[in-house]
C-alpha cells in the first residue's frame, strides 16, 4: 500500500485557492487615493520582527524604506482529519483514459481533512483595518464555497466550504511616542477539503 508514488497537489492547490480569495482588496483614504493591499504567504511573526527592526534602518548613508502598511499575509496553520465527513472506502470514481478510451482510470473515495488557515492584516490605523475586514466578512456567513478541481487527471471537481471561525484584533503598540504603532487583525479559517489517494 505505501511506497507507490502519487501527488495530486491537493494541499498546494488549497493554499493557492485560499490566497486568491484575498488578492484584490483595496482601501480608500480620505483624500480619495485608492491603495491595493499587498498579500503574501508567510508567517506574521517575520513581519512584526521586520517592523521592530525599523528603528535603525534610516540612519545610514543609504536610507531604506520601512515595510509598508497596510499589508496582508496568510499561512496554513493545521491539517486535521474530519471523521464527520467520512465517505465509504469502497466507492470508485471512474473515467476513461484520454490516451486510450478503452481503458478506465479509477479513484477511491477521498479522505476528509480540515485545513486551517490564518489571514493576518497589519495596518497603521484603525480605519484601514476596518475597511479591509469589512470587505471580507460579508462573504463568510459563516462560510464561502469555492469549486476546486481536486484531481485534474480525473476531472474531479468539488465544492469546498471555507469557514470564517474567528476574528481577533491586537494592538502591537509598545514603548514611547516615537515607536511605530501596528494594529493587527487575525482571521482564522477552516477549509473543508478532501485528500485523494
Amino acid at each position: 500500500m505505501f511506497g507507490q508514488h502519487f501527488y495530486h497537489e491537493t494541499i498546494k492547490r488549497s493554499v493557492s485557492v485560499f490566497g486568491t480569495l484575498f488578492n484584490n482588496i483595496n482601501i480608500k483614504r480620505s483624500n480619495g487615493v485608492i491603495i491595493k493591499v499587498p498579500l503574501a504567504y508567510g508567517p506574521r511573526a517575520k513581519w512584526i520582527a521586520r517592523l521592530q527592526q525599523q528603528a535603525g534602518l534610516g540612519l545610514d548613508a543609504n536610507p531604506r524604506t520601512a515595510i509598508s502598511l497596510p499589508r496582508m499575509g496568510f499561512e496554513m496553520t493545521s491539517i486535521e482529519y474530519d471523521a464527520t465527513r467520512k465517505l465509504t472506502k469502497k466507492t470508485l470514481y471512474k473515467k476513461a483514459k484520454s490516451s486510450d478510451p478503452t481503458r478506465m482510470q479509477y479513484q477511491y473515495s477521498p479522505a476528509p481533512y480540515n485545513i486551517g488557515f490564518q489571514l493576518s492584516v497589519l495596518v497603521k490605523n484603525t480605519d484601514d483595518g476596518l475597511q479591509i475586514i469589512e470587505q471580507i466578512m460579508p462573504y463568510f456567513t459563516p462560510n464561502y464555497t469555492v469549486s476546486i478541481n481536486t484531481v485534474p487527471d480525473m476531472g474531479e471537481k468539488r465544492d469546498i466550504p471555507i469557514i470564517l471561525s474567528s476574528i481577533a484584533q491586537t494592538d502591537e503598540y509598545e514603548g514611547d511616542f516615537t515607536t511605530r504603532q501596528v494594529l493587527r487583525y487575525d482571521l482564522d479559517f477552516i477549509m473543508k477539503n478532501y485528500i485523494y489517494g
